[in-house]
C-alpha cells in the first residue's frame, strides 16, 4: 500500500468511478447506489464527495450535502444549516486502516470552510466498529433513536432482517470537546473507570454456549447520571449466525434506547474493551436532565 491521499472528485468521469465503488458494498442495484449524475450535482453545488486514493486506485468514498434541519422548519434556511453526511465505503481490504476517519476529518475541513457547525448522519445501532468512529474517535452525539428509518424492505440494502433502526449522530465541527477529541486533549476514559465511579450496566449480557451474547431481559436502572449500554462486539457475524438472536438483539436494544433517550440520556461515549473474560461494547449515555426512571421489564414485550 502506498501513501494514502484524500482529494475531492468534481469530474463526471471520477464520480463514476465512486458508483463502482459503492457497487461492491451496497450491490448493484438502482436503488443501492448514488448514481454519477447526481454525485455531480452535489459535488459542484455546495456538496462534496471526497476519495481516498492508494497511488491512482480509488478506495474510498465519502458524500454530503447542505441541508437544513426540519425540526424548526419556520426558521430561515440559513438559521438551520447543516452538512448531511450521506455515505461513506471503504474497500474491505483497507478497512481498519483509519481511511475512514480520515475522510471524516476532511469533511470537518469542509464544514468549517463553509461555516457550517453541524455534520449529521445515521448509522446501525448494532454495529460496534461504525459506534466507535462515530461516538468515542469524532466526538459525536446522539440523542435521536430512528425506528425502520429506511423502512422494512430489503431494496437498497438498508434493512437488515426487515428493520433499519439508525441512531442519528450529531457532529458539531467546531465544539471544543470535538477539538479535544480529535488532537487527543480530551483523555478516553476506560470502562474500569466508569464502573469504579458506580455507572451501571444497565443491560449486562451473557454468553450462550455457542459464544454469542443474549440481551438482557431486564434494564437495570442506572444509579445516576450515567449509563452504560452493551451490545455485540460483532453484530454482522452473529446475525449471519444466528439470525432470530440478531431479531432479538435488535428488539431490544431498540427498547433500551427509546427508554433511556426518552429519559433525557444522550450517547456520548463508546467502549470496546475485555471484560469479565470476554471481549465486550458499550455505549456511555450521560443523562441531560433528571425524570423518573421506572425499571422495565423487556420479557413482556
Amino acid at each position: 500500500m502506498g501513501s494514502i491521499e484524500i482529494r475531492p472528485l468534481l469530474a463526471l468521469d471520477d464520480l463514476r468511478a465512486a458508483v463502482e465503488l459503492q457497487k461492491i458494498y451496497w450491490g448493484r442495484d438502482l436503488e443501492s447506489v448514488i448514481p454519477a449524475h447526481m454525485l455531480f450535482s452535489l459535488a459542484n453545488n455546495g456538496g462534496h464527495v471526497l476519495a481516498a486514493f492508494d497511488d491512482e486506485k480509488m478506495v474510498g468514498v465519502l458524500v454530503g450535502f447542505l441541508g437544513t434541519n426540519m425540526e424548526e422548519s419556520s426558521r430561515p434556511a440559513m438559521a438551520n444549516l447543516q452538512i448531511v453526511s450521506k455515505r461513506m465505503v471503504i474497500l474491505p481490504e483497507y478497512r481498519g486502516q483509519g481511511i475512514g476517519y480520515r475522510l471524516k476529518l476532511e469533511q470537518r475541513r469542509v464544514a468549517m470552510r463553509q461555516g457550517v457547525r453541524l455534520v449529521v448522519w445515521t448509522f446501525d445501532p448494532l454495529l460496534a466498529t461504525n459506534a466507535h468512529l462515530n461516538i468515542r474517535k469524532l466526538g459525536g452525539i446522539s440523542y435521536r433513536y430512528l425506528e425502520d428509518y429506511y423502512g422494512t424492505s430489503a431494496a437498497g440494502g438498508l434493512a437488515r432482517l426487515g428493520s433499519s433502526d439508525r441512531l442519528q449522530v450529531e457532529w458539531w465541527v467546531t465544539n471544543r470537546r470535538v477539538e479535544e477529541r480529535i488532537s487527543g486533549k480530551r483523555g478516553d476514559l476506560t470502562l474500569r473507570q466508569y464502573l469504579d465511579a458506580e455507572t451501571r450496566i444497565t443491560n449486562p449480557t451473557t454468553a450462550g454456549m455457542d459464544g454469542l451474547p443474549r440481551p438482557s431481559d431486564i434494564l437495570a436502572r442506572p444509579d445516576g447520571t450515567l449509563a452504560l449500554v452493551e451490545i455485540p462486539t460483532q453484530y454482522e457475524t452473529l446475525a449471519e449466525r444466528d439470525p432470530a438472536l440478531a431479531q432479538e438483539w435488535r428488539l431490544h436494544i431498540r427498547q433500551v434506547f427509546k427508554t433511556l433517550l426518552g429519559m433525557g440520556f444522550v450517547a456520548t461515549d463508546f467502549l470496546r474493551e475485555a471484560h469479565e473474560g470476554r471481549e465486550r461494547a458499550f455505549y456511555l449515555l450521560s443523562q441531560t436532565n433528571t425524570r423518573q426512571f421506572e425499571q422495565v421489564d423487556f420479557s413482556r414485550n
